[in-house]
């Protein structure tokens, strides 16, 4: 045999006696690991190994305010009629309402789907503009006369069970609403804070007023964005006080917006201050009812848009501050209706501009307004080309005083031109 056939048997038994002792040692090892049986390990093994404590999961708030991509704040454009506020909201991502911001209202609610007898709706998720709220439990509350007053869908209301949760920035120039999460709201501006105090009834204010022929008054006031007027006067105040309206100029009028169609009469302070401003003739609405939610308290009434519009207005409810910075509005007049005339919103599309009374020795009644009456065109504006809140804002705007409008009206049938001559009541 030579030596090249030796050699490649000498590593042919080497391999053989490899193979053979490596088979019995894997058949060996196979049985330990069905039966979970390992090797012992180091000390230091084990502790490298050693599974780590599980970690609970974050418990959220079902009810926590969710700002868009992670953010704080949320920027909202706002609709105006006349000095209310309202804002686009989705009722879990359908089409978006108009909800009126109330700081005066304690709960958010809604309005209720025709036919519908629910009284509340469960898990329900109002989303505005990059800010998504959800409310484990919205109430269904109707308001009768919200579509008539205002002219426009409102779906429902804003109020201080949300708005008590967020810092809100109004600015009534730009038309927006900014919503901050509190707990990383900082101001550094220029304007004045005040502090405020919650009550039943809402946020109040302590302010000083002056009314012709009485000493001037400082009492707490409700800060209330769905009041139209810069003050509001309770009932109880009034009568405490002995304040009586014949001892200054006022006219009677009914507003759709205050407890659905209220009686109330307006007049003027002579003088309105929250040091440093003070704001001369501003529009006081003296009620014929108490303030809800002031019973027994020494709360006199309510501050509303007539004021604040005035300013950039921060309403911040979570830590206790009302901070007003003034703009160039802050010494424009204040108006109201110099027609005489409550107008309505009616029909499918809140197009029929319907009469419901006419104050006495006002410019409507010297036209010959009746109730019944509908609007139909304004000088050469037709009336379906007009909104509820644009024929209200072209009778109260400061410019229209002594203007003469040509006011088309149907009656029975019949179109009839009348001359309105508008003036000051109030």
């Amino acid at each position: 045999m030579n030596l090249r056939v030796r050699f490649y048997l000498g590593v042919a038994s080497v391999l053989a006696l490899a193979i053979a002792f490596a088979a019995p040692r894997s058949q060996a090892q196979a049985p330990q690991e069905q039966e979970g049986q390992t090797a012992p390990q180091t000390q230091e093994q084990t502790q490298q190994q050693a599974p780590s404590a599980p970690v609970a999961p974050a418990i959220q708030d079902p009810a926590a305010i969710h700002y868009s991509f992670g953010g704080n704040a949320a920027q909202i454009p706002v609709t105006f009629l006349g000095n209310l506020i309202f804002v686009p909201v989705r009722l879990n991502g359908g089409t978006p309402g108009l909800f009126l911001v109330d700081t005066a209202a304690e709960h958010t609610t809604i309005e209720p789907i025709p036919g519908d007898t629910a009284t509340s709706l469960s898990y329900a998720v109002l989303r505005m503009p990059g800010v998504a709220i959800p409310m484990p439990t919205l109430p269904v509350v109707a308001h009768p006369k919200f579509l008539e007053a205002f002219g426009d869908k409102v779906r429902g209301v804003l109020g201080r069970d949300v708005l008590s949760r967020m810092v809100m920035e109004l600015n009534y120039n730009r038309q927006t609403l900014q919503l901050y999460d509190p707990s990383a709201f900082t101001y550094s501006g220029k304007g004045n804070t005040f502090p405020i105090a919650m009550s039943p009834a809402g946020p109040t204010i302590r302010a000083k007023f002056q009314l012709s022929g009485h000493k001037t008054y400082e009492a707490p006031l409700v800060i209330d964005t769905a009041l139209d007027y810069s003050i509001l006067l309770s009932r109880s105040f009034t009568d405490s006080q002995k304040i009586s309206a014949s001892h200054f100029k006022a006219t009677e009028t009914s507003d759709l917006g205050l407890n659905d169609g209220e009686k109330i009469l307006l007049g003027r302070a002579e003088a309105f201050e929250l040091k440093p401003f003070v704001v001369q003739n501003s529009i006081v609405a003296f009620s014929q009812q108490n303030l809800p939610g002031a019973e027994g308290t020494k709360i006199a009434g309510a501050i509303g848009g007539g004021f604040l519009r005035r300013f950039n207005a921060i309403i911040d409810m979570p830590h206790d501050k009302l901070i007003l910075d003034a703009t160039l509005n802050i010494n424009t007049p204040e108006d109201a209706d110099m027609s005489g005339i409550t107008i309505v919103a009616k029909g499918a599309n809140l197009r029929t501009f319907q009469v419901v009374s006419v104050g006495k020795g006002t410019p409507g009644h010297d036209a010959g307004v009746e109730p019944g009456d509908v609007i139909a065109g304004l000088d050469d504006e037709a009336a379906a080309d007009l909104t509820l809140n644009a024929l209200r804002d072209a009778f109260r705007r400061g410019e229209s005083v002594g203007h003469t409008y040509k006011l088309l009206v149907d009656r029975n049938g019949q179109t009839l031109t009348l001359k309105l001559k508008l003036r000051r009541l109030v």
